[in-house]
């Protein structure tokens, strides 16, 4: 018997948001499954692909308005929501913070992890004390005013980058003293606490892993490891391989953390070690080409959160992922209807079948 689901995927415009939805959306295409996804999007610009790809778009206030939860309970309310999805790092914490009172108001259950691992996750400083605490390998990190320790033991270059901080923004390679101290007052200067980082050379040899934490906390549904290429600090080309010993640092460290769901983590090998040197405690970016390679993340999360199924995935596909740009074409008719009245149902976008 299949179950026709509504869940609520935030952040329709990011990379990650669209991620989780076309694993939806992928899982949805599957013989005999057991659930059917209707998808319900929300951001707060009208210009959001996501919004006009999904069943349902709704315009919503940004995550650090006094409005924000209210408005995703109020849409999780008259949308009958079962599970909502985050799809950036600026509502994780928010959701996260408010989770008990969205599941006792609307019955709808966020997919976030503990406010405890989302505290250290986010926090490139606090990452670098859980991961030296437990010894587990990773790239020694420093704060500002203690930089010479890093200067001394590895020398030139190193990375200095945000405590708090996605991607490749504010991210610098430094190569002297003038080097460093300026990347710091710049990071300063943008409101954000600087880390200096251990440079891990090899860039051929960057992984990513993802891990899905079941909901007692304390066993690993499934884990897949890609060796990527970056452009502009998302993955450019992808190769999903077995990868074992990459993927079993990935869940030791995915259980020490305590990590309740989707975590991802970021490692270089180094001489045969996997160091490790970011944790997303979310959803991946990469997520829609690990569910074609046969692990579907969003979808095994919500079975087993929701649903109450037990998952192990023990394989997958073996792929190469060469990835491009694409586009998604808007009846300008659609865009003034969502700018005007917040939200647009069954959007006449479409992706031309040329490429």
């Amino acid at each position: 018997m299949t179950t026709k689901v509504n869940v609520l995927v935030t952040a329709a415009g990011s990379i990650v948001g669209q991620g989780v939805a076309k694993c939806l959306r992928l899982a949805n295409r599957r013989k005999n499954g057991s659930v059917v996804y209707r998808i319900v999007a929300a951001d707060m610009s009208p210009q959001a692909a996501g919004l006009y790809r999904s069943d349902l778009g709704i315009l919503v206030p940004p995550a650090a308005s006094p409005d924000y939860i209210d408005s995703i309970m109020r849409i999780c309310k008259e949308q009958n929501i079962k599970a909502i999805f985050v799809g950036s790092d600026e509502e994780l914490m928010p959701i996260a913070v408010e989770r008990k009172l969205i599941e006792s108001e609307t019955g709808a259950i966020p997919i976030t992890n503990p406010t405890t691992v989302l505290s250290t996750a986010s926090d490139k400083w606090k990452t670098f004390e859980f991961l030296n605490k437990n010894n587990l390998p990773c790239a020694k990190s420093a704060l500002p005013t203690n930089q010479e320790e890093l200067i001394d033991e590895f020398g030139f270059p190193l990375i200095v980058k945000p405590r708090q901080g996605h991607g490749s923004l504010q991210f610098y390679v430094v190569k002297n003293r003038d080097e460093i101290n300026h990347a710091i007052a710049v990071i300063q200067q943008a409101g954000w606490h600087p880390v200096v980082q251990e440079y891990l050379e090899g860039e051929d040899a960057e992984f990513t892993s993802g891990v899905t934490v079941d909901r007692s906390g304390k066993h690993v549904m499934s884990s897949i490891a890609i060796r990527r290429t970056l452009k502009g600090g998302q993955t450019y080309k992808a190769f999903i391989d077995d990868f074992k010993e990459v993927r079993k640092s990935a869940e030791e460290t995915a259980l020490k953390l305590g990590s309740i769901g989707p975590i991802n983590i970021q490692t270089r090998s180094v001489k045969d070690e996997s160091k490790i040197f970011e944790i997303n405690p979310r959803f991946s970016a990469t997520c829609p080409l690990r569910a074609v390679a046969g692990v579907n993340e969003p979808d095994i999360i919500f079975r087993n959160t929701v649903l109450g199924e037990d998952i192990k995935i023990d394989s997958y596909q073996k792929l190469i992922c060469l990835r491009y740009w694409n586009e998604v074409y808007v009846p300008y008719s659609n865009y003034q209807k969502m700018t005007n009245m917040k939200r647009i149902e069954n959007s006449d976008s479409f992706v031309p079948d040329y490429f």
